[in-house]
């Protein structure tokens, strides 16, 4: 049995930094991730994908902001377990919960965080006839893992938001061929990212086909072309491609978290903005997870989740106490 203060749901970038921010105040962390190793969606899906909205950072690899994290995380000695998901969750008399995972290993915990992205996912996929026919490694895939494979290849990407619109940025310097593919003329990322993607197609560096859609794939043993149609005029027209990357978002799947009683809408669940509680006293949701009016779901908005929420669970935790920093300096290293 593994026994902490919080339980974090979650080891991706929300959930890491919160052992930072409970760490600050003393309090021990075990965080929990179905995924085999830390980082969530960032090393998963996307491990090399540039990030543009990290404070300090004009641009920072998603892996490198995993990286980053775990060093700020590490004076607190946070530990893990990985590869498993909590299945079970129980809460035992007025301040302590127990997690059970599906490999039956049991956690104790007076707080319970949960910081799970969006929870179970996976990529939503064009309705597009035999596209099925190109995945495991013929030229269809859904998230880029190493942009050096794409080197000097012919790329279509569809989507309108940010990751369509990012990678489209990153790749069109790597690519011989770039073509990005929109359903309409407007687009649901950034500003600046939707400037800097229309400056790239007015200089000639990427194809830029708007108001159209995937209509089929074509090819052998590998993906030879990529047929679009527009959806005005429904003329068709061939692309020729290595490889196409539909990044159309994820479907996000609660999983066992929609039998723990909270209050859920849309696949969320809601909190208090105060504090980022959920309706179950002693349990806090924090990043993509959660839902509230006005809600970004921004890396950087985790972030301050985090910190509101680990004053909140240090008050639950210890009821009339207040707590206050204090830094010391050894060997000119500040320390807490």
């Amino acid at each position: 049995m593994i026994s902490t203060d919080i339980a974090v749901i979650g080891a991706g970038p929300v959930g890491l930094f919160a052992i930072f921010e409970a760490g600050l105040l003393k309090m021990r962390c075990h965080l929990i991730d179905y995924l085999p190793q830390v980082g969530g969606q960032l090393s998963e899906i996307y491990p090399k994908k540039p990030i543009y909205d990290i404070p300090g950072y004009p641009s920072v690899l998603a892996q490198e902001l995993i990286d980053n994290l775990m060093e700020q995380a590490k004076p607190f000695h946070p530990t893990f377990t990985l590869g498993e998901r909590i299945e079970g969750l129980e809460k035992r008399g007025e301040a302590d919960f127990v997690l059970t995972t599906n490999m039956g290993t049991i956690i104790e915990a007076k707080v319970v965080v949960i910081a799970g992205g969006l929870g179970c996912f996976e990529p939503r996929k064009p309705a597009v006839e035999n596209l099925e026919n190109f995945e495991n490694g013929k030229g269809v895939n859904y998230m880029i893992l190493d942009p050096e494979k794409y080197r000097d290849q012919k790329m279509v990407i569809a989507g309108g938001g940010d990751s369509a619109l990012d990678w489209t940025i990153y790749l069109a310097e790597v690519c011989s061929e770039l073509t990005l593919v929109h359903r309409s003329e407007s687009f649901r990322g950034a500003p600046d990212s939707v400037s800097k993607v229309m400056a790239l197609a007015e200089s000639g560096k990427i194809n830029l086909v708007l108001n159209s859609n995937l209509h089929a794939v074509h090819g052998g043993d590998k993906l030879e072309k990529v047929e679009i149609v527009q959806n005005r005029t429904m003329e068709k027209s061939l692309v020729e491609a290595d490889h196409l990357i539909p990044l159309f978002g994820l479907s996000p799947k609660l999983g066992p978290i929609e039998d723990w009683n909270l209050n859920i809408s849309k696949s969320a669940i809601e909190v208090n903005t105060d504090d980022y509680s959920t309706n179950i006293p002693g349990i806090y949701a924090i990043g993509d997870i959660n839902t509230y009016t006005n809600k970004l779901k921004l890396i950087l908005c985790g972030f301050h989740e985090a910190a509101l929420m680990s004053h909140s669970a240090y008050s639950y935790m210890n009821p009339g106490v207040k707590y206050t920093m204090k830094y010391t300096t050894v060997n000119g290293v500040s320390e807490f």
